[in-house]
């Protein structure tokens, strides 16, 4: 004879997908009814069309199929009430109120962050961000990246996810996770196409925001994707993670270099580590014989790494654009290589060993 309490704890096998913990944990099971070898099971979402409906409802009944002396499994997708969410958003804080200081940066966080600048746009930046979280995260890392480019957001597009909108609990906001890698972004925030034309006080306090009112869970690493120079939301960042890591993007080309020494300057300057440069965009390999073609010039990344007295991390070559151009590479090509081994060497400089080997 199956019971109600077989039931609850197979349930207790199922995650929610976005916040990673059990569906019994998170008071997400309403109702459970056994007769026989039948039991419906009623099951509340945070929001009424929930894109991961789908996946928590196959995620019950195949659990529960697998329960002895269940053959037949009904699922009651239902919606929690404003109470059920304001408890919701409780658990997942812990049950206590909103901190001064979020979690996310108190010092006992044991959360590494590393800012990833340039001293200009158009040096693939964002590119170099996106992959190498990916890249950490499959080194085996708890990877979060926060799209701190305010005004030119590209990281969810980069990711394929530009369509997707966060969930939003009263007011907590679940990051969307995507190859391993918990994401927010300005982008999910705004009109479609629309700037956003904000002073610098307001885009230090939505920094904050994604600090402190999303639920990160757990971490080893945040990635902050700055915008580039030296302006008001790198000063802003520099000033609220003043124990952050930074790793600095240049191509080759020297005036490209000049500005990237500047940008790790002002990190230094706000006493900032400085873990590496990374050189984009360094030369095109031929497919056929691997002849280096130089476009952008040679040694922009050396050049920039001795001004900052650090290591030259990496050289990422430039892409076949045949595929169309795509900004994530898959691990088979001579980037996905290369980010793998700017991963490792990240890992290695930024004291993230560890972490890696307690997964």
């Amino acid at each position: 004879m199956v019971t109600k309490e077989q039931i609850l704890d197979a349930l207790r096998d199922v995650e929610d997908p976005e916040v990673h913990r059990n569906i019994v944990d998170l008071d997400m099971v309403k109702r459970i009814e056994v007769d026989g070898d039948r039991v419906e099971v009623e099951v509340l979402l945070t929001v009424t069309g929930c894109p991961l409906r789908t996946t928590i409802e196959h995620s019950v009944r195949e659990r529960l199929l697998a329960v002895e002396g269940v053959r037949e499994v009904d699922v009651v997708i239902g919606t929690m009430s404003d109470e059920q969410r304001a408890q919701f958003a409780a658990k997942l804080r812990g049950g206590k109120e909103p901190q001064t200081l979020p979690p996310l940066l108190q010092p006992d966080s044991g959360v590494t962050f590393l800012a990833v600048a340039s001293g200009k746009g158009g040096v693939g930046k964002s590119t170099v961000t996106a992959n190498l979280a990916r890249a950490l995260a499959r080194e085996g890392l708890r990877v979060g990246l926060v799209d701190a480019d305010i005004y030119g957001f590209s990281i969810p597009s980069i990711f394929g996810i530009a369509e997707r909108k966060p969930t939003v609990i009263n007011d907590l906001i679940l990051p969307i996770e995507v190859n391993g890698v918990k994401l927010m972004s300005m982008h999910f925030f705004v009109p479609e196409n629309q700037p956003v034309v904000w002073r610098g006080p307001m885009l230090g306090k939505m920094l904050r925001n994604f600090f402190g009112e999303v639920h990160w869970g757990d971490l080893d690493v945040m990635l902050l994707d700055l915008p580039p120079g030296t302006g008001d939301v790198a000063l802003d960042v520099h000033q609220l993670l003043p124990k952050s890591k930074e790793l600095i993007v240049t191509t080759p080309q020297a005036n490209a270099a000049e500005v990237a020494v500047r940008a790790g300057v002002m990190g230094l300057r706000t006493n900032h580590e400085i873990i590496g440069v990374v050189e984009n965009l360094s030369y095109f390999a031929c497919p056929c014989c691997g002849e280096k073609t130089y476009l952008f010039g040679r040694d922009g990344g050396r050049h920039v790494a001795e001004a900052l007295r650090t290591e030259l991390l990496a050289e990422i070559p430039v892409a076949d654009l045949s595929d169309g151009g795509r900004a994530l590479f898959a691990d088979d090509t001579p980037q996905g290589e290369a980010y793998r081994q700017l991963a490792r060497r990240v890992i290695d400089r930024a004291g993230l060993a560890t972490a890696v080997a307690s997964r």
